[in-house]
């Protein structure tokens, strides 16, 4: 195969962990088949002078052409039209270099470049989606439509959308749920075969099995008691993930294993969530909460004899993939998840993944809290075996690599 240039753009920066997690593995993956990458991210300046070299090296080894800029923050609005304006002049000075063949723009704000691309050079444009991006602003309350500013720009975002789903050679929708979504909007030159379901992928090398020795290990670098219980919580919070209903379920576990611990492996601040501990009578000593960089996760996760994430369900969730429910899942640590989140109740069931709820309320807490002792679905094996038709990595290339030898 003759060499194929690629643009892909990235609104997220490679020095942050989801950089990292679900943008290079691919283009790694994807490289080695004869496709050569121009890679455009917008880094935040504390993260990329701390990380920088990491990434360098990364791309070096696998001839991935690295071109960084800055995020910037502030004032709203006029630093994200600025940071476009950045993005998309690099590419085109790039481009008259390069002649790109095909432009890969993860999520929405990326897209608007893809777009101009494929309008004013014909150039073939993938539109990463990556979720209902506007929609998720609004459930996630960072833009309030009773603002007209930010009603102007959800309305903006919308109308884009539909752009985008027309005119992009190929759509990668997180979710077959979100996909289903998308064809009932009916939309010009919207059809289900442009569409490809490609969920957030774990690196199933990285992410290893859990066994009763590295179980071991774990609570042991973690310095607690080896018949304690452990509930594990992995990842930032941020706007989605429901820290009080979390920390109300693990108080209700509590009650019947006294010397259970909840561990957070989080950049999160430990005061944040000891704050809403309180209000369910827990201490600090009840807690484990610390940082570990992505290599790190395994051996600490590993202490886990359950692992929680509860997400605020809502319209725009519809188009949502955890990444760490196919990471749990590598690990073969069984889960404790809610329904109306993407294709997450589907992939429970299916893989035997642990417990998937409907409601939020200590009734429900309780009846799941007693079943965790006798739940023998499946073994850690089994999970993991069966967690890889969705979330395996390797898989993930695969998909991505037929749809861009399907453009090419």
């Amino acid at each position: 195969m003759d060499n194929k240039q690629i643009l892909y753009l990235s609104y997220d920066g490679m020095t942050d962990p989801l950089g990292q997690s679900q943008v290079l593995p691919y283009i790694i993956g994807l490289s080695k088949h004869g496709y050569s990458f121009t890679l455009i991210s917008c880094e935040k300046k504390e993260r990329y002078f701390q990380y920088k070299a990491t990434i360098l090296e990364i791309c070096k080894n696998h001839q991935i052409d690295w071109q960084p800029v800055f995020y910037t923050k502030k004032p709203p609005i006029l630093s994200t039209i600025w940071d476009i304006f950045q993005m998309n002049k690099k590419s085109k000075i790039l481009h008259q270099k390069k002649n790109f063949q095909l432009i890969h723009c993860r999520s929405y704000i990326s897209s608007l470049i893809g777009l101009g691309f494929k309008k004013k050079y014909g150039t073939k444009f993938i539109f990463d989606m990556r979720g209902f991006w506007a929609d998720e602003r609004v459930d996630g309350n960072i833009w309030n439509l009773k603002n007209p500013f930010y009603k102007i720009i959800y309305n903006f975002f919308k109308k884009k959308e539909r752009l985008f789903l027309t005119y992009a050679d190929s759509i990668v929708s997180l979710t077959q749920s979100g996909k289903n979504e998308m064809l009932a909007w009916n939309i010009e030159g919207l059809s289900e075969e442009k569409i490809v379901v490609i969920p957030c992928a774990a690196d199933y090398k990285l992410f290893e099995l859990k066994t009763d020795e590295t179980q071991k290990e774990a609570k042991k670098l973690l310095g607690i008691n080896q018949q304690d219980f452990v509930l594990s919580y992995i990842g930032s919070i941020g706007t989605w993930y429901l820290l009080d209903e979390m920390v109300l379920f693990f108080s209700l576990l509590k009650k019947q294993k006294t010397t259970a611990k909840f561990l957070f492996l989080t950049p999160d601040s430990e005061d944040f969530i000891l704050e809403t501990a309180k209000k369910y009578n827990l201490t600090k000593e009840d807690f484990i909460i610390q940082f570990a960089q992505r290599k790190d996760i395994p051996k600490i996760a590993h202490a886990s004899d359950y692992s929680i994430f509860f997400i605020k369900p809502s319209y725009s969730k519809k188009s949502s993939s955890p990444t760490k429910m196919g990471e749990l899942l590598a690990m073969g640590i069984p889960i404790i998840c809610n329904n109306n989140v993407g294709d997450v109740e589907e992939i429970t069931i299916k893989t035997k993944a642990g417990f998937c709820i409907d409601t939020f309320n200590e009734t429900k807490f309780v009846e799941v809290t007693n079943k965790l002792n006798n739940w023998k679905e499946s073994s850690p094996e089994t999970r993991r075996e069966f967690s890889k038709q969705f979330y395996d990595l390797a898989n993930g290339v695969k998909l991505y690599l037929a749809v861009y030898n399907q453009l090419f």
